[in-house]
């Protein structure tokens, strides 16, 4: 289970920073960082919490506004939308939403980021030292706060924009690349939410355009 214990190796004000959605074929790429000041927060919801693809949803869903809410627990959110995924490239959007959320975070927090703990391998340049942590949402309570809130938050994204575009099944699979959706881009088409330079939707394109 994580714990505060990478947090606590640093002197200063550490955050964790994790994203989701690097994978789907449609919608933003959602980023979150998260601070937790642990003489303040919750204990019972710090003991609660762990890597979001490891928690049901509806234990997500209950979780994310309880972080929140409270007023232990800072949390910022940023996207980067599908135009800027395809202008650049995921990594590089990737790299944007989280420097938007560290950003975002950086001017609320009661002082300076010493440290942004990164969820991965891969370092993005944020206006703060960085330490990456493979599988960090198991190991940070920081990164697994920003984690869940970030993996609700795209969630109900999706699902809103399934209700323009019905047929992806995007509230089921958050606009990932299922045989579901596969089959319903292959018969629909693409939409304006659909990552062009991702193959499967640049090999719709090239047969039937966007509607």
């Amino acid at each position: 289970m994580p714990d505060l214990s990478l947090e606590r190796e640093q002197p200063g004000f550490v955050i964790g920073v994790d994203e989701v959605g690097r994978g789907p074929l449609a919608g933003p790429v959602v980023a979150a960082a998260a601070w937790i000041d642990p003489h303040r927060a919750d204990p019972t919801l710090l003991a609660a919490l762990d890597d979001s693809k490891k928690l049901s949803r509806k234990t997500r869903e209950a979780l994310a506004p309880a972080l929140l809410a409270d007023p232990g627990v800072l949390v910022c959110l940023a996207e980067a939308s599908v135009t800027e995924i395809d202008d650049s490239n995921i990594l590089r959007a990737t790299f944007l939403a989280m420097t938007r959320a560290v950003q975002d975070l950086a001017q609320v927090m009661p002082g300076p980021i010493a440290l942004a703990l990164v969820d991965g391998n891969r370092p993005p340049p944020l206006p703060c030292a960085v330490r990456t942590v493979i599988k960090g949402d198991s190991l940070s309570l920081s990164i697994a706060a920003a984690s869940i809130v970030a993996k609700v938050t795209r969630d109900a994204t999706m699902a809103a924009l399934a209700q323009a575009h019905p047929g992806y099944g995007w509230e089921r699979n958050a606009g990932y690349g299922t045989a579901e959706h596969r089959e319903a881009l292959t018969r629909l088409g693409a939409t304006l939410h659909h990552r062009r330079s991702f193959a499967p939707v640049r090999l719709v394109l090239g047969e039937t355009g966007i509607p």
